[in-house]
């Protein structure tokens, strides 16, 4: 169904969009009596910037992604200046761990809501991206805060400056949710990459890299393998000494 919107609806909607992404992010480590995790790092994918921006788009799913059940657009638009302004609500599978499920509802430590906020502007060749938790945020907040880019030493390849910011309001472990969601964040990075290399693989009709549940799934057969052989020669042993007795 598509919805008619005022031109001025339209445009306070798009300045709400501007002003999160590039405002929010810088504001959040200002909340009054809220302890903040900080985190960045720098990542490299060596594709150009407008493959990059089209595996945005494409990237789930991916082996790497099974945790994402929906993405929805909630808003689109482009602006005066040719930039494409979106906001789209990710479901994703969060299963919390079992200390902290108690404090929480079944529905809720087993899912959970984001909001994720774009700009792509083709003219600068940057992507800025802003994406936060609404589901159970009060007892941990996550807002992360990417900025695509060419690479300055290799502008066929692509940049992304990612920062995070992790905060709790749980009265007596907030340092531990923090903890908690400080290293699954950083998890979640690496499984990001991953995920972005193998959609933009398929992308320019190169194999995927294998990935990591395929490679475990072969080191256990060749264990269980390994096994069986031994086992068999064990038992060949045994039928020897028996008929020797």
């Amino acid at each position: 169904m598509k919805c008619i919107l005022s031109s001025g609806f339209i445009l306070a909607i798009v300045h709400c969009i501007i002003v999160q992404v590039f405002a929010k992010a810088t504001k959040i480590i200002f909340f009054l009596g809220t302890m903040v995790k900080y985190f960045a790092c720098v990542g490299l994918l060596r594709s150009s910037w407008d493959q990059v921006c089209m595996a945005f788009w494409q990237r789930y799913p991916n082996p790497y992604s099974n945790h994402v059940l929906t993405e929805d657009i909630i808003f689109r638009e482009v602006t005066h200046g040719n930039c494409l302004v979106s906001r789209r609500l990710l479901t994703k599978t969060n299963r919390a761990p079992r200390w902290m499920e108690k404090y929480l509802p079944v529905t809720m430590a087993r899912l959970a809501y984001i909001i994720e906020d774009s700009i792509v502007d083709p003219q600068a060749r940057t992507m800025t991206t802003l994406t936060w938790n609404i589901s159970h945020a009060r007892m941990m907040s996550v807002e992360e805060r990417c900025e695509y880019r060419m690479n300055p030493d290799n502008p066929s390849w692509t940049e992304i400056n990612r920062e995070a910011w992790i905060s709790s309001n749980l009265y007596g472990l907030s340092r531990a949710v923090q903890e908690f969601g400080l290293a699954r964040f950083k998890t979640s990075v690496t499984k990001t990459m991953k995920g972005f290399e193998y959609v933009l693989a398929k992308m320019q009709g190169e194999t995927p890299s294998r990935t990591l549940a395929e490679h475990a799934t072969d080191r256990a057969r060749e264990t269980a393998l390994a096994a069986k052989e031994k086992a068999k020669d064990l038992a060949s042993q045994a039928q020897k000494k028996q008929q020797f007795v």
